[in-house]
């Protein structure tokens, strides 16, 4: 029997938008509407906010004037132990697609 993966299915979605670069949290929520998951801005960064408790990714505030004023976002990348995780998420997913696509009728590419 398979181990769940640690990561929940959005968590997964922002690891694997992460991968190998830093990006602002709007990049990110950005990222997930190309996915068709859309988040209010309290509860992505709530979101975010429990990847950081966890260990999974390090935020930091960068400072930029635009149009005269000062705008701070926060700037998100994915540790080792994030990228850890999401691969150990990606092998759950891959190997169980794998069998349920040897089970008739269950799964379609």
């Amino acid at each position: 029997m398979s181990v769940l993966p640690r990561l929940s299915h959005l968590q997964f979605l922002v690891a694997g938008i992460l991968r190998g670069r830093t990006l602002a949290g709007r990049e990110i929520r950005d990222g997930l509407e190309n996915l068709d998951v859309r988040k209010s801005g309290p509860a992505f960064y709530q979101l975010m906010a429990r990847l950081e408790d966890g260990g999974l990714v390090t935020g930091e505030y960068s400072q930029e004037i635009v149009a005269g004023q000062i705008i701070r976002e926060r700037r998100y990348t994915l540790t080792a132990a994030g990228s850890g995780a999401f691969e150990e998420s990606r092998d759950f997913y891959l190997k169980n697609i794998k069998g349920f696509q040897a089970i008739e009728g269950l799964a379609r590419a």
